[in-house]
Parts: C-alpha cells; structure tokens; sequence
C-alpha cells in the first residue's frame, strides 16, 4: 500500500529529481510497530542522558568514544584502520607521523566535534552548517556538487564483482539547493507533530538520497544524526555511537535504504534507523560504566601502591586516550618530564600500563581502556 503514499524512483540511471518533499505522509510513520521502537529508542536514550550528565569530566570519555564512532563511520565508506594505528595516531595528532587512514578517521573526529561547538551559537541547521561539515571530514573548499557533474551511486554486484549503478541522485540548477532547503526546513520546523528521533530517521534517508556532495555524504549524514539529537536535548554531547550498529547491519543499511526509494518501504528502515538508536545507547551506557568503573579502580591501586603526586590528574589523563605519552604530562603541565616517565614506568611495573616502542617513540597503552573499547 506504502507505493500508494510516495512517489518512488524505479529508473536507477535517471537523476530523481522527483524525490518528494518532506514531511511524508503520516500514514507511512505512525503505524504501531514503529511507535513501539520508538519507544524502546527513546528510553535507551534517556538512559544514556541521564548518565552522561551526571559524569563530573564528560570530556575524558567523550573523546574516546568518538575514536570509535570515527573509525566505524568511516569503515563504512571503506576506511579502514586498526585500533593500534587510529590510538596512536590520536596520540601523535599535532605530528607529521600521521598518514594514511588513520588521518582520514581524525579528520572525521574533528568534524565531529568542530561541528558540535558550531550548532552550540546557532538557533537552526542550515546549508552552510553541513557545508562546513564536509569540508572538514575532506579537507577541501568545495561545497554543494555543480549541476553539471553526472554523479551515480555504484556498488558491486555480487558474485561478478562488477560495478553496477544502484542510484542517482537529484541533479540540475538549484535542484539540490532546493531539497536541501526542504530537509532543513523539517529538520527545524519544532511545531510538526512528528517526534525528534522519527525526524532523524525520516531526515537520514533524505539527506542521503539528495546527496548533496561529490564525496563524504555518508559520514557528514552521520554527522548530522549526532548533533540533531544533541541540539534538540536527547543528548548533552555527541557520544552515541551510531555508525559501530551500521557497519555491524551494513548490507541491511543499504538494501533498507534502496527499499524505501524503489518500493516506499519506509517501516523497515524507520524500524531500522530506531534500533540503531536503541542499540547503541544501551552500548555506550555500559561502556561508559565500564570505563568508570575501572578507573575508580586503578585510582585506588594507584593511591595504596605508590606515592605517586597527584595521582586524580595522572588517572583523568590515562582515560582521555588508550595511548599517553610523556609529552601530554608535561604540556598540561602536570609533570616534568622525567617525572612524568618515572610514573608511567611504574603503572607498567603494576599491569595497569604497557609500553610500546612503535617507529621509535615510547607509548603508554592503558590496557583497560583499550579493552572496554574494543568490546
């Protein structure tokens, strides 16, 4: 019935250009099996508010949660990187040794974040706000794609492994300008009778089949995901880890995706982008115990079993990244250099550390992190 409600784009070669405005009919999203995910999202998300609120230094989790959001939003359009390098990496981020991958997924990082002090002086997303997200994530001044360029979404058909085009996208003068206004407009308009987090996922698609840019749409729409539910009040700072649930259900994604424009499925994909919510609120609620947990533990083995000065700050900073090095004692000044070793070594004598020497620089892997982030 749902082919009744929405135009749908059945010629995969030819530019949608007849994509439909938002808001959908209400008859495609208010139906009781998605109201009832709507639910369990909302209480996940809730959950997670509620804990990350109530953390008295949100910054040290929140950076290295984001490393994982990075590195599986961007595994998704194939980057990929291992944790070692992506840690490392982080730990060397003002340093030429970062190339490759790595750099790419910090780029996505720094988008991240970039964009979350971005929306914090602004009433409404616009057009210059996902523009800038992108330049970020591609290091580029580009902007909007130009109308001329033939753009086609390709992806490998299995079994031959030949390239065959499954989407086009809007293209023409001011056509994509246009729908992107109309996204924006419905993203922002608060007094539509449609909740925050169906809004999210209604808005993911259509962001997705405007595709707005050459290159880097998937990871800017993620991006978007994170700070809408930010600016609207479900979360304090963007530490749901959406893209880990993507790139776990990737084919589901994509065919989900594909559904909703050849055939006005919307359920399961709605149905879809809901779990996801749902799924990682709950993983990052338990991590971020996890995590709390085991540095109130190391905290203690570190005040019974040394004498080491200042030992709150030498934790706090262990639980900002899974690799430390000398250098970040002593550019916030909490040490001197030698000092700064001294300690470290002595975490590594205690099983809470272990030392690294990778391309001939000295490491300081927090073991428990690494393995809470892992998981």
């Amino acid at each position: 019935m749902s082919e009744l409600k929405y135009q749908v784009n059945p010629d995969r070669s030819i530019p949608w250009n007849a994509l439909p405005a938002l808001p959908i009919e209400k008859g495609l999203y208010y139906q009781l099996e998605i109201l009832e995910q709507l639910g369990a999202a909302k209480a996940a998300l809730g959950r997670l508010q509620g804990r990350s609120v109530a953390i008295p230094k949100p910054g040290m989790l929140i950076n290295t949660i984001s490393l994982q959001e990075a590195k599986a939003s961007s595994a998704i359009e194939n980057i990929l990187t291992t944790d070692d390098d992506l840690y490392k990496a982080f730990s060397d981020r003002n340093s030429e040794l970062v190339l490759g991958a790595a750099k790419e997924v910090l780029r996505y990082r720094e988008a991240l974040w970039h964009g979350h002090e971005l929306i914090q002086g602004q009433t409404k997303f616009d057009q210059s706000y996902l523009i800038d997200i992108y330049r970020h994530i591609k290091q580029t001044a580009d902007g909007i794609r130009p109308p001329f360029l033939p753009t086609v979404i390709k992806r490998v058909e299995v079994g031959s492994g030949r390239e065959q085009i499954v989407y086009t996208p809007p293209r023409g003068a001011g056509i994509v300008e246009d729908k992107l206004d109309n996204l924006l407009n419905f993203m922002n308009d608060d007094e539509l009778d449609i909740d925050t987090v169906l809004k999210m996922a209604i808005g993911h698609f259509q962001f997705e089949a405007i595709h707005p840019f050459r290159d880097g749409n998937g990871r800017t729409g993620r991006i978007f995901n994170i700070h809408y539910l930010v600016k609207k009040g479900l979360l304090d700072c963007p530490v749901l880890f959406l893209s880990r649930y993507i790139i776990d259900n990737k084919g589901e994604y994509y065919r989900l995706l594909d559904n909703v424009s050849l055939a006005g499925d919307w359920t399961p994909w709605i149905i879809y982008m809901l779990k996801a919510v749902e799924v990682t609120a709950n993983n990052t609620y338990h991590k971020i115990n996890d995590i709390l947990a085991v540095k109130d533990s190391i905290l203690k083995t570190v005040l019974t079993e040394t004498t080491i000065r200042r030992p709150e700050a030498l934790v706090d900073l262990l639980f900002t990244q899974p690799f430390s090095k000398v250098v970040h004692f002593t550019d916030k000044k909490i040490y001197a250099e030698n000092t700064a070793r001294n300690y470290l070594n002595q975490l590594c004598e205690l099983g809470i550390l272990e030392k690294r020497v990778m391309e001939g620089h000295h490491y300081y892997l927090n073991l428990e992190l690494y393995r809470i982030l892992g998981e």
